[in-house]
């Protein structure tokens, strides 16, 4: 790695100084759509069950709060490997980062819940919990798999690793900004230094986090249920979840001609790739969760997939089947194949909308995890097409709005790029071979 830190007399063109104010219209817009979002969504316990709204909640922050963690885990990757290419892209994922304390704080309603009203979202929470309710028997309490799980699966645990995870991710988000934009000031390789370090302790113990937050808030909503690639699961659409808005924001700023002169279709290729890769590798994952719990069948295991096929009252397909194979199709062979194209990969009004779709489809991921375990008094899960659905949109437009008002107001804070970084240079004049 050089030593030389970048400077604007190294050869970096002028339009890298300061980011454009411009985007302070659009995060005035942003922050009044996310508040009306969050104010429709707390209305809707007004005309349905609470709990439901808990569901469109949780919904919503780990669509979002994925978003955020695949962009901390890409930057610290783009650390340990120094590289070139990302740099520019970098810049944007660390004014994302900045979404954390946020999301934080919204998640509070959901930790209210556990303390006052134990028992109406994870019910496991309420060891008194009558499980005829939701087509079981008996108590929690009484449950043998809830007892041997209990260790980690009680209300105060769930809160402290809440907690603790988003005091980690906002901490390690905070210590990566403020090295990269003090290195705006000074160029001291220092800051680089301290990045790389920071993203070599940073990574393993997002991986932990990312993971143990992921099985209390979702996998624990079904908790006999046995997986253990369910953390796996969730980074790789975090990843791509990442990957897909930093196509959006990249192209976004090229139109307003932010980036013209600096985002090149090199730049585009490699994001394009690494689109490719983690679908491929969210296949991957997924493929063999599903294989090897079909070929043991063990019925700990099955039940999950099959709450997401078939009644359980009548044994006929239901809704969730369809958006099963909606997965199937829209999240891997659609953009596996679009992918595949290189001229695609370069196309700024394809590339987006293709990554609008992956978007979505990581959206659907989620619901589908989450509402099938709201059951009704026969065990069946509510239907996907229902009116619950619409506090479910209200919910991911209030939470987005609010993280995208928190990367706009911090867009206009510091330098478009890094333009003192090591590898400034490299990055502005990457060339990618063609192919054949």
């Amino acid at each position: 790695m050089s030593t030389h830190a970048a400077s604007p007399s190294s050869g970096i063109p002028a339009f890298s100084a300061s980011a454009s104010a411009t985007g302070a219209p659009a995060a005035g817009r942003a922050l009044t759509i996310g508040v009306a979002g969050i104010v429709l969504t707390a209305l809707g316990m007004l005309f349905t069950d609470p709990s439901k709204i808990a569901f469109s909640w949780l919904v919503g922050i780990t669509f979002w709060g994925g978003i955020a963690l695949g962009m901390l885990l890409l930057v610290m990757i783009h650390h340990i490997f120094d590289a070139s290419w990302s740099v520019v892209l970098r810049r944007q994922f660390e004014h994302g980062l900045v979404s954390f304390k946020w999301l934080g704080i919204l998640f509070l309603p959901l930790l209210v819940s556990v303390v006052l009203y134990p028992g109406s979202v994870w019910k496991w929470m309420d060891p008194h919990y009558d499980l005829s309710q939701v087509g079981g028997h008996g108590t929690v309490g009484s449950d043998e798999l809830w007892v041997k799980k209990s260790g980690l699966l009680n209300p105060t645990m769930f809160i402290i690793v809440t907690i603790a995870s988003f005091a980690i991710w906002v901490w390690l988000s905070a210590r990566l900004r403020r090295a990269s934009f003090a290195q705006d000031a000074d160029g001291d390789v220092k800051w680089t230094r301290q990045n790389r370090i920071t993203s070599a302790f940073g990574i393993p113990v997002t991986a932990i986090t990312l993971t143990l937050a992921i099985i209390l808030w979702v996998k624990s909503l079904d908790y006999h249920w046995f997986s253990t690639m369910y953390g796996v699961w969730y980074f790789a659409n975090c990843a791509r979840a990442a990957l897909s808005a930093g196509v959006i924001m990249m192209v976004w700023l090229w139109y307003r001609g932010d980036l013209k002169g600096i985002l090149n279709d090199n730049h585009l290729y490699c994001i394009g790739m690494l689109m490719l890769t983690f679908t491929v590798f969210w296949g991957y994952v997924t493929f063999s969760q599903y294989f090897l719990i079909w070929n043991a069948n063990v019925p700990e295991e099955t039940f999950w997939y099959n709450l997401r096929e078939i009644n359980n009252s009548d044994g006929q397909p239901n809704q969730w089947k369809w958006v099963g194979m909606t997965l199937l199709f829209g999240h891997f062979f659609w953009p596996f194949c679009m992918l595949l194209s290189y001229k695609r990969k370069l196309n700024k009004v394809a590339l987006p909308r293709l990554a609008v779709t992956i978007a979505a489809i990581i959206l659907l991921d989620m619901i589908y995890n989450v509402w099938p375990s709201k059951k009704n008094a026969l065990g069946d899960p509510l239907p996907f097409l229902a009116v619950h659905q619409i506090w479910t949109l209200t919910a991911v437009v209030g939470i987005g709005g609010i993280c995208i008002w928190a990367y706009l107001k911090s867009f206009s804070t510091t330098k478009l790029i890094p333009i003192r970084d090591p590898r400034i240079g490299e990055c502005l004049t990457y060339h990618e071979s063609s192919p054949d």
